[in-house]
């Protein structure tokens, strides 16, 4: 058995549903502090095996409904770092080590894929960072195509420096 956090749900509260942003229409909704403080709670006793993005792009015509009709889902990959980071790791709640293994090696052994460690042999699949740079989420400036996100204007530490996939650099900072 497995089971996931997505950095939206670590990160955030229901209070950010006030005023019925659409980018705060997520499944499932989000819930109480103590649930959040229970989630993390979940990822430092292992009861929770990894962070997943719940990349759910959607273009901004599909947001602009009234919030019980607009699709559920958030832009996750661009600001999952930073938000896990800024409120697990620098909050103090969180080893960095035990997030690290959260979005790599847990993943990857759940699905059994062969990623997700530096080990001899392993896919080149790795990603840079620099923890503490700080960074102010502007969904203008991401790279995917969808700019539905509950942290625009968040100001975010830690940030991606670079990305490998299979040997091969895909993404570099700046």
């Amino acid at each position: 058995m497995t089971c996931e956090v997505t950095p939206h749900h670590l990160a955030l509260t229901d209070a950010a549903v006030v005023g019925f942003d659409t980018n705060t229409k997520m499944s499932p909704p989000l819930r109480s502090e103590d649930d959040r403080v229970t989630l993390i709670g979940g990822a430092l006793d292992r009861t929770i095996d990894a962070i997943a993005t719940d990349h759910a792009p959607h273009h901004s015509d599909e947001k602009m409904f009234e919030y019980d009709r607009a699709p559920f889902g958030v832009v996750g990959l661009e600001t999952a770092l930073g938000v896990v980071l800024t409120s697990l790791v620098h909050s103090g709640a969180v080893p960095l080590a035990r997030v690290i293994e959260m979005l790599t090696i847990a993943p990857a052994r759940a699905f059994d894929l062969p990623g997700g460690t530096l080990t001899a042999g392993s896919p080149a699949d790795i990603t840079v960072f620099d923890p503490d740079r700080e960074w102010t989420v502007d969904p203008q400036r991401f790279k995917s195509k969808s700019r539905n996100t509950p942290f625009t204007g968040w100001r975010l530490r830690g940030a991606v420096v670079a990305t490998f996939v299979g040997g091969r650099q895909v993404f570099r900072a700046g």
